[in-house]
């Protein structure tokens, strides 16, 4: 009998530590989307310094960066993205309308769209913007000027 009790105790060990072992990945994410207006002329059109800071924005936010995307188009307007270990960030600039539209979208619960958002902002100055984050997770949750609702309301 004693021969089956280290057994015992080496099975309840093992169960014990799988059950309250975290998930390595949980089904959920924050997706930050916001249209900036009003911005610094010469902060939209220094692609090469808006380049730096949309890079700076994405690891202040704690997010990995893996590999980035940019294109220049006539008038300095710029398409960016960021691919990261937790999703993606993008800037999509507008500079004859002051412009530009951004997200960032990352897994889990450690990174900071607030951080992201604060660095682009500080930088580009928006006079206006409009903003709404999206707890995506099985059953999503909208978030929108303060205002919360779940998938399924209008």
């Amino acid at each position: 009998m004693q021969s089956n009790t280290w057994k015992i105790g080496i099975f309840l060990f093992l169960f014990s530590a799988l059950s309250f072992a975290e998930e390595p990945y949980s089904f959920k994410g924050k997706h930050f989307i916001a249209s900036y207006c009003g911005c610094d002329s010469s902060a939209l059109e220094n692609v090469n310094q808006l380049i730096k800071t949309m890079e700076y924005a994405v690891t202040q936010s704690g997010a990995s960066i893996l590999n980035s995307s940019a294109h220049e188009f006539p008038g300095n307007g710029l398409t960016m993205v960021f691919l990261l270990s937790e999703s993606h960030a993008s800037i999509h600039t507008y500079p004859e309308h002051q412009a530009c539209f951004i997200d960032l979208f990352t897994c889990g619960d450690h990174c900071s769209y607030e951080k992201f958002h604060e660095s682009l902002a500080s930088y580009l100055k928006p006079t206006c913007v409009h903003e709404k984050v999206l707890i995506r997770q099985e059953h999503s949750v909208e978030i929108s000027n303060g205002t919360l609702k779940t998938s399924g309301e209008s």
